[in-house]
Formats: C-alpha cells, sequence, structure tokens
C-alpha cells in the first residue's frame, strides 16, 4: 500500500475520531468453547484454533498453547503497526521478519512452587529490517511501532482485567 493510500483511508477516521472521541471505542471481543479433552475451541474471526496444554505442563504438543497465541498476537500486532508506520513515514523496508519469544516457569502454573512466577517472566520482540535506511529513520520507525502496537502497549503498560461468572440454566 502507498503512503497517499494509508493516509485516504485512515483520514476520514481521524476526522471522525477527533470529532466524536467516543466513537473510537471499539469493543474487541473473543469466544472460545471448552471441548473434548483439556482444551478451549477459540473463534479467531476467520478459523478456529484449538488451543490445549503445552507439553510442558502436560499437553502433547498437537493443540496450540495460549502463550504461543500470545506471542503470535504481540508479533502480527508488531508487524501490522510497522508496516502502517513505514508506509505513513514513506520508510523503504524491503522486508522484515518479526519474532518473539519468552519464558515461561511452568512450576508457577502446575502449583509445583509459590515462589515461581505464573505467566511469562520476560519476553522478547525483535524486528529483522532489511532497508537501507538511516539509523536515526529506524530509531523512529521502532519508537512509533512501540508507541502505536496495542498489544505491546497492552503488555508493557498493563490492563485491568475482571473476570465474571454466570450458571447456564
Amino acid at each position: 500500500m502507498k503512503r497517499e493510500e494509508l493516509r485516504a483511508l485512515q483520514s476520514p477516521l481521524k476526522k471522525k475520531y477527533k470529532e466524536t472521541p467516543e466513537a473510537a471505542i471499539v469493543t474487541l471481543k473473543a469466544k472460545g468453547k471448552i471441548s473434548d479433552g483439556i482444551s478451549c475451541s477459540v473463534e479467531t474471526g476467520r478459523a478456529f484454533a484449538k488451543a490445549g496444554l503445552h507439553p510442558a505442563s502436560g499437553g502433547d504438543g498437537s493443540l496450540v498453547c495460549s502463550g504461543d497465541m500470545l506471542l503470535e498476537a504481540l508479533v502480527a500486532c508488531g508487524g501490522v503497526t510497522m508496516s502502517a508506520v513505514a508506509t505513513s513515514m514513506g520508510v523503504n523496508l524491503r522486508d522484515a521478519t518479526i519474532t518473539a519469544e519468552g519464558e515461561i516457569d511452568f512450576r508457577g502454573t502446575l502449583a509445583v512452587s509459590k515462589d515461581a512466577p505464573v505467566g511469562f517472566k520476560t519476553i522478547r520482540l525483535n524486528f529483522s529490517l532489511d532497508t537501507d535506511e538511516s539509523d536515526e529513520k529506524i530509531f523512529s520507525l521502532m519508537d512509533l511501532t512501540e508507541r502505536y502496537c496495542v498489544i505491546f502497549q497492552t503488555l508493557t503498560k498493563g490492563v485491568a482485567v475482571t473476570t465474571t461468572s454466570d450458571k447456564v440454566q
């Protein structure tokens, strides 16, 4: 996509959101259903992903791990954001590969040790860029990608998460 095309798509949205800020608030939803074995089928909007236990917690590796899905969401958001920012800035990227990896101490989730945290201890996000752009432009591209990547910001700043339950009659 060319810079002008992206601006033409986003310009009316930006104008609308400036004039009517509440129009910019969109509720994203995810839905899943517990299924056979110890698994959960998640509607992704395009297909179903069946998540299950990671082999380090008793799974057989045949189902996707929700931790992997979190990293995949970070990579997807980082890649889409970088692509949009590069387009907007006029940065020429011939190619970019985004990777994310992180450590989980499964002693926490398996209740083996109360001292072991439940969740990722660290996450590393890497962008390998094929470009001739200056270091200054790449720094700016990275800064803006981090600033506008929804998943990156959510993970690094944290967000209140509430849970509810109801009983189906």
